[in-house]
């Protein structure tokens, strides 16, 4: 997490920087607001479904409808370009459905599995008419993961194990998206798009675990993290950079 906070301060030490060394009529205001995502499972990008099966015990891990809230910060380069980031909490949700067969026990479990991230995204307007504007953004999500989750069950003599594994705490995701917004001068601007990410690692490995008098049968895969998101964005007003933000004081040196 002190990674990511840390990532943040710099981009937006740079910004401030590189902001501060334009003349007036060059800069262009940056906006902060904030942002939810619902999520989807999405066979077409990635595999929602993660199928475990050994000597009679199978696993199947589902990904269900999960979110993810932040707050964003745009950035502007120019009129028609900036620079987004922000920072998220994601939660991904999964049933498990598990059985073995020989001793007609079948079962379903549920994990939720926390993540944060900071997108760094190039964005790109097309203004479609005073007021309403298309834009598209591709870059890279930086993620950081907690902790490990786990669930167990219980079922004469049997006990039943899933434990989701996050191998790597650091990550990157390939984060594109696309959608519109309706700007005004007083109430802000509201967006309505969708995104899609695709990670370049596994979200988690998952162990599936069966116990009885002695056997300890476990099963290992990776389970995929790609989405795809409704997202919904709100931005507060903001008037453009006009100079000084501080007035200097009467003590000059």
């Amino acid at each position: 997490m002190k990674v990511a906070l840390s990532i943040l301060l710099i981009l937006l030490s740079f910004h401030s920087f590189s902001q501060s060394g334009k003349k007036k009529s060059e800069k262009v205001p940056s906006f902060f607001g904030f942002q939810y995502k619902a999520i989807f499972p999405a066979r077409f990008i990635g595999e929602p479904e993660l199928f475990l099966e050994k000597d009679g015990f199978e696993s199947i891990t589902k990904q269900k409808r999960g979110y993810s809230i932040g707050g964003t910060v745009r950035a502007g380069v120019t009129k028609l370009i900036a620079i987004e980031t922000g920072i998220n909490l994601t939660q991904r949700n999964f049933n498990i459905d598990f059985s073995l067969a020989d001793s007609n026990i079948f079962n379903t479990s549920t994990l939720s599995f926390i993540e944060y991230d900071i997108p760094i995204n190039g964005l790109i307007y097309i203004q479609l008419s005073e007021k309403w504007y298309s834009n598209a953004s591709l870059g890279v999500a930086v993620t950081f993961k907690p902790t490990d989750i786990g669930t167990s069950f219980f079922a004469e003599d049997n006990w039943f194990y899933h434990t989701g594994v996050a191998q790597n705490k650091i990550g990157f995701d390939l984060n594109a998206n696309f959608g519109f917004e309706f700007r005004t001068e007083k109430s802000g601007f509201f967006y309505l798009g969708g995104s899609g990410r695709v990670p370049f690692q596994p979200l988690f490995g998952m162990i599936a675990q069966h116990q009885y008098q002695g056997l300890n049968n476990f099963i290992i895969g990776d389970v995929d993290g790609s989405y795809l998101s409704l997202d919904l964005k709100y931005f507060f007003p903001n008037i453009a950079n006009k100079g000084t933000q501080f007035q200097e004081g009467p003590i000059r040196q």
